[in-house]
């Protein structure tokens, strides 16, 4: 595979883009001529890189069941080993060698248990490289935009279209700015500022957007911080947080090519040691390329909000217990004294080199404190032996701190040393979600390596004796504005002509149901004590679909069939439209949620806002999915309880159905709301369609049937 950008012929830019906006146009593939990629666009997307984990074993599944036989671009794929490297079982070791195995038959890169975390690899060795775009079947893919790179999370289907076909779908996410200003004062770190920013914008400021991280605050972050920060926007609700290329980014790619230079005995001019050969993706050509070819987000680029943050405001915080939501300033929680039991610097967020050095700074001369336990384990093996060579390591360890093979462990709940029923721990990972280290009834907090280690010494949640209290600023709130940008370019952006595919409906038809309910998550939609009965046919999933939201929900929409049947007449497909309020389908990755509303006649749901896994789902499973706020705001004024969504219709029922009907033009984003029956319009709607990736989909019945015609016509 070619190392540089995707093209699009013909293209020419006279609308004003993001940085974001910018690359995903140069890894989008069969854009008409002349689009400019925006916010809110469906694009098929050509990555260059895919990274699977221990899941690649369902991914292979997935891959084999839908009729692939070979890896389209072999060197697109990367499988890192790591989440459950502790686990020797001999299941575990032969699901692991059965994935080395494919990978080796199919020429993909392949990073064995103990290698490291394959957030960390994929920096380390390139795959994750400044101004392209990388995804993995993992949430904390985010953290790819630490170096310049976007990098997004996918799911296991996508994973699969993508090793056999090269190409998947992607929906633009709206841009978020965020503006950093400032200096952090010594002793804060990037752990701070983005616990800080998920505990004071916690009612989903930035949920599924695409975060750009900008201002002249940047330039004060170290490369490691803006890991740590791009790793966490997961936590706080993102897809994508990026950070620009700039003389830091640049110095510390100049770092890692003079490491890679000096990997053996060779030296300038040695005539008897040659040079070792050229890294594939960390190269000095590679890298003086990115300094003549600098990319950024235009002055008029649009962006639905943008948030403003001043560094030098900010003291240490702790995120906590048990959410990411809640964070408390480090001296307020000093003050209780919280006892603590386990301690932790792992995971892809905090256990790189510089990490280790800062917690080995706290401990040089101090014990971990009696009745605590300190586990440890770096990013990667390259990592590890970084920090033994520097002697940090042996710090750690000489202190009483308990040695992990590098890998995720404790930071998802596997292996040693997880928190047991009443204890607390503090460690420097990326989520504390309630039983997520261990035991439900046991409490996690996060902070940074520093307030980690010296909470290990003294056995309750405090800062290093290091720390100048004096040269913080006051104890307070830190500063931060926030304000929607009037020419947002987010889905509600007026709508262009969209070309519409031969064989997807112009128009979609139906009886409007109203589910006046925000965060209707998927257990609401399909029960989980049906979700891993595989036997369950698609008839059966019709019967059963809302269940935990409404019982009568399917024979609601069944009741319509009985009178009109769903079909696709002409251009234009009937059924029943569903609109729900804000994150419908939030929650589990489960398909069934969208395979059962489809399976019950619902062709299009419309909602505030989508969970982004489900509709990944939906898609992928041929479920249109369209977003109007405005729609789901007037519905819940005339129809909801106390015109508020949560408690139903004024009525009491769960499904609302006052006799309405919805026309959606697929091609101009037209709604015509109706009484059904009847050519009284009621209310008229403007809303964003969906483009030619998503309704060639829709066309092959999903996602697997679009790689099976990839496949038919390669061979």
């Amino acid at each position: 595979m070619r190392r540089g950008f995707a093209t699009v012929a013909g293209r020419t830019r006279t609308v004003p883009q993001t940085l974001i906006e910018k690359v995903v146009q140069n890894y989008s593939v069969g854009l008409p001529t002349g689009k400019a990629v925006k916010a809110g666009d469906y694009v098929m997307i050509h990555p260059e890189h895919v990274m699977t984990h221990d899941n690649t074993g369902p991914v292979i599944s997935k891959f084999r069941s839908i009729g692939a036989t070979r890896v389209l671009v072999p060197s697109q794929p990367v499988f890192t080993l790591d989440h459950d490297v502790q686990n020797k079982s001999k299941k575990n070791l032969e699901k692991y060698a059965s994935i080395e195995a494919f990978a080796r038959q199919h020429g993909v890169d392949f990073y064995p248990a103990g290698r490291g975390i394959g957030h960390q690899i994929l920096i380390e060795e390139g795959y994750a490289f400044p101004y392209t775009l990388t995804v993995a079947s993992d949430s904390h893919s985010n953290m790819y935009g630490g170096v310049g790179c976007v990098g997004t999370p996918i799911v296991r289907t996508d994973a699969a279209a993508l090793w056999a076909t090269g190409k998947t779908w992607w929906q633009v996410p709206r841009m978020v700015k965020v503006e950093l200003k400032g200096k952090l004062a010594p002793g804060v770190t990037g752990k701070d500022v983005i616990v800080a920013l998920c505990g004071s914008f916690n009612n989903d400021e930035v949920l599924n957007a695409a975060i750009e991280f900008t201002g002249e605050g940047v330039a004060a972050l170290s490369v490691d911080d803006r890991l740590t920060i791009s790793n966490m926007t997961t936590e706080w609700g993102a897809l994508v947080g990026l950070f620009p290329v700039d003389d830091t980014t640049l110095d510390w790619y100049d770092q890692a090519v003079l490491k890679l230079e000096q990997r053996t005995f060779s030296s300038p001019g040695s005539f008897v040691i040659p040079p070792p050969p050229e890294h594939p993706r960390i190269n000095r050509r590679r890298v003086d390329n990115l300094r003549e070819s600098v990319l950024s987000s235009d002055i008029n680029a649009e962006y639905s909000s943008h948030l403003v943050f001043d560094l030098s405001t900010l003291i240490p915080h702790v995120s906590g217990p048990n959410s990411v939501k809640v964070s408390t300033p480090l001296p307020i929680l000093e003050e209780s004294k919280l006892a603590i039991q386990k301690a932790y610097l792992v995971s892809c967020t905090n256990s790189r080199a510089s990490d280790i050095a800062a917690a080995a700074s706290v401990m040089r001369g101090n014990k971990v404190a009696p009745g605590v336990e300190f586990y440890i384990a770096a990013a990667s093996s390259a990592v590890q032996m970084e920090a033994e060579l520097a002697g940090h390591w042996d710090i750690l360890i000489n202190a009483g701190a308990k040695p992990l093979p590098a890998g995720c462990g404790p930071c998802i709940g596997l292996g040693t040393g997880l928190l047991k029923e009443g204890e607390t721990g503090i460690s420097a990972t990326n989520r504390n979600y309630k039983g997520r280290m261990g035991d439900p009834k046991a409490k996690a907090y996060l902070a940074s390596p520093m307030v980690v280690a010296a909470s290990a010494v003294k056995g309750y949640i405090c800062g290093p004796a290091s720390l100048d209290k004096d040269a913080l600023p006051p104890i307070q709130n830190p500063s931060f504005s926030l304000s929607d940008v009037s020419t947002s370019n987010a889905a509600t952006h007026v709508q262009s002509q969209e070309q519409i595919l031969p064989g997807f409906p112009t128009k979609f038809s139906g009886a409007l149901l109203f589910a006046p309910q925000d965060n209707l998550n998927t257990d609401g939609i399909y029960p989980g004590k049906y979700t891993y009965q595989d036997d369950i046919t698609l008839e059966r999933q019709a019967q059963i679909v809302m269940e935990n939201y409404d019982p009568g929900f399917a024979e609601l929409v069944a009741s319509y069939f009985r009178k009109i049947p769903s079909e696709t007449e002409g251009t234009v497909k009937s059924g029943v439209v569903l609109v729900a309020g804000y994150n419908f389908g939030t929650g589990s990755s489960r398909e069934q949620a969208a395979t059962a509303l489809k399976a019950a006649g619902i062709p299009l749901v419309i909602a505030g806002s989508f969970g982004d896994i489900f509709k990944r789902n939906a898609i992928n499973n041929g479920l249109v999915c369209l977003e109007c706020p405005e729609l789901v705001q007037d519905l819940t004024e005339l129809f909801a309880k106390d015109g508020k969504r949560g408690a139903g219709g004024k009525s009491g029922e769960m499904t609302v159905d006052q006799g309405l009907n919805l026309e959606v033009d697929m091609s101009n984003g037209k709604v015509l709301m109706s009484r059904s029956g009847g050519l009284d319009v009621a209310k008229t709607y403007t809303i964003k369609t969906v483009g030619p990736s998503v309704q060639e989909l829709w066309i092959c019945g999903g996602l697997e049937g679009y790689v099976l015609r990839q496949i038919k016509a390669a061979t």
